[in-house]
């Protein structure tokens, strides 16, 4: 990662203007959103819309040729290209021709992509944004931090500053005074202006109409006052009929801004009158610009399928800290990476896609049903492919890849950090480079004796009918064996005998995630041949992302590959996976397992470890069986926000990380409960390491440890 790209963050990161008003928004945005969906089937609605986009994005040629002919019918000029230097120019060539010399525009993100603005301005022509937030930037020099709100990241304050200057009147940051101001400002631009310029959020092939979304009022007067109108248009925006308006209107408004409704849908279908009783000059370009080349790719086809809502930056807890102007070029967040590696290039993208934590909380909201970090993964993979991988990670899982090698070096390391635990479960510092790995959280020492070896003395009873296989994963295996002692333990009560394979390696989640899929799917051959070497009843494990690699990753790895060899094996390990806490709310459902009740435990809290609510829907199984035991479930505010671990992300950027953390801890000590629990090893890591640095007396446990204690003899 480029060192300016590293400055960048770290300059987001120490601006409390930007992470306050973000974090703030981000706040507010989820408990609005929930609200604005109350009684809406948001499954249906976004399956109709990706459904109906899906179908736009298949026939793209044929709906732009059906749009051009109905518009044109209507009077309006359509104009359609590839190149957006063509667009550009075209633009130019009818404001050279109708004598143009200002310009007032609405919101477009179509044209900040092909950078309209300053295009124009070198010709002399003056242009206007006329968004509050696009003036603000235009006004600040920037570029739209948010594809919806691009002045999100400002202060009042800051604007109170921007519009001082403008109006050479010193404005203090009352609101209401400054859009007063704006709107003084912008009606005799309004009046003189000589064309308009807008985007466009949908455009029906079935009558030639386009739409526009706002909330400002201010795309009506650009589109209505002068006598020239362009529209500027990705052909994304393209749907088959008029009636696919009505889910894209529900959706966009709620999943944007939560509200339940925007304050104006403007339909324009053909040439409206002007003021002097002409027809208005009107003007469509769909633009290209790459889009028909992702439409036509297996994978990325189904970004086609957004709708701009920006709802996937709204959720993302590292938009949250960093902003667009990091997490982002012109398109910003989650879905701007997959833009930017497209309408720009693959390796534009290959700093920013690095901050995707791979937490899915994207995925979760995204109207379209854009599989956003499945993407985002993809991107990394080619990028792999394209550019082979780094010598350091080269290194890497050329050693994890070495079972016998890499197991011996964790031993090692056993040993090697005796120095810095001090006697205690906890490495708190690490001498030079590695310093910022534990600034804000300590390290778990490895173990002793990891889990494998501590299995050898673990004396089961005989005759068990049933059999599990264990996949303990690095982190149970290495660092946290009394995780396993407890699974084992519980299982064995229930009358099921646990295996643990010795072959067992890691589950190849960190090269994955790197994008070094040819890695992974190595791993995942040496663990299929190992876990079904054993006719077992299921195939166990307590560490989400190591169940979802099993159940998930092993399969879409190989079909990624082309690798056909070893996916029915895959497949077969899949349907005998299953999560920890699944199979024992299974277990107690069927009387196999008693657990002991009609206790008063006291308050617990519980952390949803992203992979265990948003990939294997498993969140309530933990729940239910934590408040079976007699505990009090007090639930967190942000429960099921990332806590920042993201495997090796936390390695690659600890400073994004750790914020993350802190906020986690805080919400975890806002409950007053004295245990937090989780399902994920991972998550202990890192929380439990943060209250370790922290102090304070919040017990960190795995549900694992929990249950294992209130197994009625």
């Amino acid at each position: 990662m480029q060192q300016e790209f590293k400055t960048s963050i770290d300059q987001a990161l120490h601006n409390a203007n930007l992470t306050g008003a973000l974090g703030k928004f981000s706040e507010a945005y989820k408990v609005n959103r929930a609200k604005a969906y109350e009684g809406v089937d948001f499954e249906a609605l976004r399956g109709r819309i990706a459904e109906r986009k899906g179908y736009a994005a298949a026939h793209l040629k044929e709906l732009a040729a059906q749009f051009q002919k109905n518009a044109e019918a209507r009077g309006a000029k359509v104009f359609s290209t590839s190149d957006p230097a063509q667009v550009r120019e075209y633009i130019l060539q009818v404001a050279r021709e109708n004598g143009v010399q200002s310009i007032v525009k609405s919101k477009s993100m179509a044209t900040e992509e092909i950078h309209l603005n300053s295009f124009l301005e070198k010709e002399g022509i003056e242009v206007n944004e006329t968004d509050l937030g696009e003036w603000i930037i235009q006004l600040a020099g920037q570029t739209p931090s948010h594809m919806v709100m691009p002045a999100i990241h400002m202060t009042k304050e800051e604007v109170a500053d921007l519009f001082s200057k403008e109006v050479e009147e010193r404005l203090t940051s009352d609101i209401p005074r400054l859009v007063k101001v704006a709107r003084q400002e912008m009606r005799p631009k309004f009046l003189r202006a000589d064309m308009g310029i807008s985007g466009g959020n949908i455009a029906v092939a079935e009558t030639g109409s386009i739409v526009l979304v706002t909330n400002e009022g201010n795309a009506r007067l650009v589109t209505s006052l002068p006598k020239i109108h362009i529209a500027v248009i990705g052909i994304e925006k393209l749907v088959e009929k008029f009636s696919d308006i009505a889910p894209i209107l529900k959706a966009l408004p709620r999943s944007a801004t939560a509200q339940l409704l925007t304050s104006y849908v403007t339909i324009i279908s053909g040439q409206t009158p002007n003021s002097d009783g002409s027809l208005k000059n009107l003007h469509i370009i769909l633009m290209d610009n790459k889009r028909s080349e992702m439409a036509a790719d297996p994978m990325f086809k189904e970004a086609m399928q957004c709708i701009r809502c920006a709802s996937c930056l709204n959720v993302c807890p590292i938009f949250r800290l960093v902003g667009g102007h990091v997490f982002g070029k012109v398109y910003t967040g989650g879905i701007g990476t997959i833009l930017t590696a497209w309408y720009d290039e693959l390796k534009s993208s290959e700093e920013i896609q690095g901050l995707c934590i791979q937490c899915g909380a994207c995925k979760d909201v995204c109207p379209g049903k854009i599989d956003i970090p499945g993407l985002i993964m993809e991107i990394r993979r080619r990028l792999v492919k394209e550019q082979g991988l780094p010598l350091l990670h080269k290194s890497i899982y050329s050693l994890v890849n070495n079972r016998r090698v890499f197991h011996g070096m964790l031993r090692a390391a056993s040993l090697a950090s005796k120095p810095f635990a001090k006697g205690t479960k906890f490495i708190r510092h690490l001498p030079m480079f590695l310093a910022d790995l534990t600034d804000g959280r300590s390290l778990p020492a490895i173990a002793a004796k990891p889990f494998r070896d501590v299995f050898k003395t673990i004396r089961q009873p005989a005759g068990l009918p049933e059999k599990a296989v264990f996949y303990a994963g690095c982190l149970i295996d290495f660092a946290y064996p009394e995780m396993g002692e407890a699974l084992v333990k519980i299982l064995n009560k229930a009358g099921i005998e646990v295996v643990f394979p010795e072959g067992q390696t890691c589950c190849g989640a960190p090269a994955r995630y790197s994008g070094a899929y040819e890695v992974a799917a190595s791993n995942a051959v040496d663990n299929i041949k190992a876990l079904l070497a054993d006719q077992a009843d299921y195939v166990i494990s307590a560490c989400p992302t190591c169940t979802v690699a099993l159940d998930h990753e092993f399969i879409t790895t190989f079909e990624s590959l082309g690798e056909r060899k070893w996916l029915p094996q895959a497949r077969e390990l899949a349907a005998k996976t299953i999560d920890f806490s699944t199979l024992v709310k299974k277990l107690v459902d069927e009387g196999r397992l008693t657990l002991k009740e009609g206790q008063q435990l006291g308050s617990i809290t519980y952390h949803d470890s992203c992979h265990l609510k948003r990939t294997m829907h498993a969140d309530q199984a933990p729940r239910q069986l934590l408040q079976k035991t007699g505990y009090e479930l007090t639930e967190m505010f942000e429960c099921d926000v990332c806590c920042g671990m993201g495997g090796s992300y936390s390695l690659k950027l600890p400073e994004i990380s750790a914020p993350i953390l802190q906020r986690k801890l805080t919400n975890i000590k806002n409950t007053g409960a004295p245990v937090v629990a989780m399902d994920c090893p991972g998550c202990v890591m890192q929380i439990r390491g943060g209250m370790d640095q922290d102090g304070a007396p919040v017990k960190v446990r795995h549900t694992v440890e929990i249950l294992a204690e209130q197994i009625e003899d």
